[in-house]
């Protein structure tokens, strides 16, 4: 469900924390995503994102610190919990079955099962009712696939990532947490992939989105989180900001006053 108070964050971090041993992957992050915002989360390699991502989605548990959803303070004990609490993560593998439909694909492990007898007797799939679902989300985000009976194998990578994230969309309800989704993309797919992060934002759900690519960043995000050392060091409004700014925060070489 969305936020009903709009003042009210999607997602708060609160002091979240994650040690391995001695080592302190994540230490103290507090960041708040607001209902249809594009937060954008930078930062070098071993700064801590991949882990703050994790502990979000439920893949990871935290040494310390709390997580609200919708000012409710939550436990995510696991990536289903994370699901059911309508937070949805598409990583850089996607998590996509190659000789599947697009159709299977979007319904894969959550099939709508037919009512009646042969649902509760033989688990019959109401492949009408997944058709229409696919169809309706396929069209809000705009996303065009030829078929939706095609493979996914057939499809090109701006094309798979879609399908990814139209899957989460429809299960996402409140946050959809894409890592790092125009890797090794060409420049079409790449603008395909960025308009679709738009769509998802006109649609009313939040969006944390990873990225090593800055100028891309300013062509989606309305906020830019930057992590450094495990810390989050800034938090800055995209239209208040540049590259060389942001660019700074990631490298150390500018600090936060």
């Amino acid at each position: 469900m969305s936020s009903q108070n709009s003042t009210i964050p999607v997602l708060e971090l609160q002091n979240l924390s994650k040690s391995y041993g001695t080592i302190q992957a994540v230490k103290n992050a507090n960041l708040s995503i607001k209902q249809g915002e594009v937060m954008a989360l930078v930062g070098d390699n071993g700064a801590g994102k991949s882990t703050l991502v994790k502990m979000i989605s439920g893949a990871v548990q935290p040494s310390s610190g709390r997580i609200l959803l919708d000012g409710q303070n939550v436990t995510i004990k696991g990536p289903l919990d994370g699901r059911n609490l309508g937070i949805e993560t598409v990583y850089q593998d996607l998590a996509l079955a190659p000789h599947l439909s697009v159709l299977q694909n979007m319904f894969l492990g959550r099939e709508i099962i037919k009512q009646g007898l042969l649902g509760r007797l033989f688990g019959t799939l109401d492949k009408r009712a997944m058709k229409e679902v696919a169809e309706k989300e396929l069209n809000k985000l705009k996303i065009h696939i030829k078929s939706l009976t095609q493979p996914v194998s057939d499809l090109s990578g701006g094309q798979r990532q879609a399908v990814a994230v139209a899957r989460s969309a429809v299960w996402g309800s409140r946050l959809l947490i894409l890592d790092e989704p125009t890797n090794h993309l060409g420049v079409h797919e790449v603008a395909m992939v960025l308009d679709l992060i738009r769509q998802v934002r006109n649609s009313g759900v939040s969006v944390l989105y990873i990225t090593h690519t800055i100028p891309h960043v300013f062509e989606v995000a309305d906020r830019i989180a930057v992590m450094y050392l495990g810390s989050i060091s800034v938090v800055l409004d995209s239209k208040n900001t540049n590259m060389d700014e942001v660019v700074g925060y990631i490298t150390g070489t500018k600090v936060s006053a």
